[in-house]
């Protein structure tokens, strides 16, 4: 998830009026309003508040197949580049396949909101996806996307924080499980073995997943109470113009990308996942992920990691990573806490 994912976006501008709206996990949150003539922000009618669409469970289960699969794409990409060129990659090639929609509709975006994209975009793309990347260089895909599940705890925690979202004694419970979990996978159930794009495992570089998902919650939180009613299509785009720039340049400027993909044994091959990464787990899973939040609440959107550890696992049994009874239990015991979270009023 730029990224879930990720990172991973927002919106544009829209005529809406100020509205409360529940994230169904009892918060409510002010809906901005935005002013603007621009035709092409017009969204489809809103769900009404704590009502989840149909097509917010289609949007779900998609971008849990999408970002499930971006674990095993990362460590495909390490296998010829380091996770800081893939982190750069990343993001540059997804900023330039939207580059055309970003210049659409740059124009329309109010300028207070840019301080919000450039927030989000920083947080919950540009950081992460270099932390997943060092991440995998030395922790197996699959328990990647597990700790991914902790993108949930965190945008309660930042919501809670930063936003005003009301803590209740189980939704304390579910953050704790969720944080407990992490340290039963990592310290008891290790890195997963040597299954990594180093040949090197340690369980401690499961921490960078942790600020990564930290990122992503308050970048969530960011999508939902300070960038509504601009559509998915253009915040996304915008948001990784934003940061696409500097990306690039340190990509061509500041790593030995260009020089391995002249000459690296299976370099292109390497830069096909990272493409086919950036394209689908950063640029399309970020415009769907923005539509999901405008169809349902932020937590019910972040709630995709209930279905992204199996994805990540299958691909990472695939390509014969280890996972133990730790693992297991600790994935569970995470998911307990997403799960008490998400349900917690």
């Amino acid at each position: 998830m730029l990224s879930p994912t990720p990172p991973a976006a927002k919106s544009s501008l829209v005529p809406a009026p100020p509205a409360v709206a529940s994230d169904g996990a009892g918060m409510a949150a002010d809906a901005p309003a935005a002013a603007s003539t621009a035709p092409q922000t017009v969204p489809p009618v809103a769900a009404a508040p704590g009502v989840t669409t149909p097509l917010a469970w289609v949007l779900l289960i998609v971008l849990a197949s999408i970002w499930g699969t971006s674990f095993i794409l990362m460590k495909k990409g390490l296998v010829v580049f380091s996770a800081l060129e893939l982190g750069a990659a990343r993001v540059s090639v997804a900023a330039l396949l939207l580059l055309p929609f970003a210049l659409k509709h740059v124009g329309s975006v109010e300028r207070s909101r840019f301080k919000w994209l450039g927030l989000s975009g920083v947080v919950g793309t540009f950081i992460p996806a270099f932390l997943f990347a060092y991440a995998e260089t030395k922790l197996a895909s699959g328990l990647a996307g597990v700790l991914n599940a902790l993108t949930v705890v965190f945008t309660l925690l930042m919501g809670a924080l930063l936003f005003g979202q009301r803590l209740t004694g189980l939704r304390v419970l579910g953050i704790s499980l969720g944080l407990v979990g992490t340290v039963v996978m990592l310290l008891l159930g290790g890195s997963g073995g040597t299954d990594t794009p180093t040949g090197e495992g340690n369980a401690w570089y499961g921490i960078y997943i942790l600020i990564a998902t930290l990122g992503y919650g308050v970048s969530v939180n960011v999508i939902k109470h300070k960038l509504g009613g601009l559509t998915p299509m253009a915040v996304t785009a915008v948001l990784l113009m934003l940061i696409g720039g500097p990306a690039l340049a340190y990509l061509l400027a500041g790593t030995e990308f260009l020089h391995k993909l002249a000459t690296a044994p299976g370099a292109w091959a390497a830069f096909g996942y990272i493409a086919l990464l950036a394209a689908m787990s950063t640029a399309v899973a970020m415009v769907l992920f923005n539509r999901l939040i405008q169809q349902s609440t932020a937590l019910f959107a972040s709630s995709s990691t209930y279905l992204i550890p199996i994805v990540a696992l299958a691909w990472g049994a695939l390509d014969g990573e280890a996972f133990n009874l730790w693992h297991l239990l600790g994935m569970v015991v995470i998911l307990a806490g997403v799960l008490i979270i998400h349900r917690a009023k």
